[in-house]
């Protein structure tokens, strides 16, 4: 399952090009590394790196902050956004009983289930992350939360560090910050980057399949949604999925740059998260300064 793992230093992640099936299976892992992102262009992934980007968007390239350090976010550049409906206001749950989360760098605001239907809501500074060959962030994810950690104890990524192997279902966050790229290439890349790096990554590229964006105009944000589909291609136990499922929501903010919502869960396995459950969480997502 997604382990997390908190990068270190500076650097520049490969960036692959989307348009093959980005790669495999998980790596997640989680630490307590406050603040801290990776800028990436394009690939709509401040908090992401490596991953395929997807038909025409180009992998972003990221250089993470050092721990400690504000998380930038990243990519895309280009997209609709400046009269956004108006967003409901304050940080109590839409839904009663449900637990709120918010990444004011990134200005979402989402809802998640409460704890008694396994639900985790995680420290809004702790980054999220899967490492590449040479230790690396592949992907970064700030103000998160984990649904049925410790389902599944072994992970088919081997570079898994910090709180790796917790056994998630579904993880959710926020990610982003550059200005390269178009707001619909990053949607596609920020979906397609995390399928690749929480189901496989480079050691064991998972298959992935990601939609066309769409207009996404609802909770004080206009920008644009995608969708990727996950084939897991290496599966060390029968507790890791055959699929998963990832969903993400871009807006563009007024001073250009680019933040990304996202959700990846596992699909085919029992407890999974099912499409309404996932649509229910999205239709919670606002801006934070609605």
């Amino acid at each position: 399952m997604p382990m997390s793992h908190s990068p270190q230093g500076h650097h520049q992640p490969h960036q692959p090009q989307f348009a093959a099936p980005v790669r495999s299976r998980r790596n997640r892992v989680l630490c307590a590394a406050a603040g801290l992102g990776l800028v990436l262009a394009l690939s709509g992934c401040n908090d992401d790196a490596d991953g395929g980007t997807d038909d025409g968007a180009r992998g972003a390239q990221s250089t993470p902050p050092a721990a400690g350090s504000p998380a930038p976010a990243t990519s895309g550049a280009t997209t609709p956004s400046s009269s956004s409906p108006a967003a409901p206001a304050g940080d109590q749950p839409q839904i009663p009983g449900w637990q709120t989360q918010a990444r004011a760098e990134h200005h979402f605001r989402y809802d998640v289930p409460g704890a008694a239907q396994k639900w985790r809501v995680i420290g809004e500074d702790t980054a999220l992350s899967y490492t590449d060959k040479a230790g690396e962030p592949i992907v970064v994810m700030t103000g998160a939360a984990n649904y049925r950690e410790g389902g599944c104890a072994s992970s088919p990524n081997p570079k898994a560090l910090g709180e790796a192997g917790k056994g998630q279902l579904a993880t959710v966050g926020t990610t982003g910050g550059g200005t390269e790229g178009s707001l619909q290439e990053n949607a596609r890349n920020w979906a397609g980057n995390w399928g690749f790096a929480a189901y496989g990554g480079p050691d064991h590229k998972p298959k992935i399949e990601v939609g066309q964006a769409k207009p996404w105009n609802r909770g004080g944000i206009t920008g644009y949604t995608a969708t990727a589909k996950v084939t897991v291609t290496h599966r060390p136990s029968a507790c890791v999925p055959a699929s998963a499922v990832v969903h993400s929501i871009a807006q563009k903010l007024p001073d250009g740059t680019m933040h990304g919502w996202v959700i990846y869960a596992d699909q085919g396995v029992p407890h999974a998260l099912t499409a309404p459950e996932i649509q229910k969480i999205m239709e919670t997502v606002r801006a934070t300064d609605g």
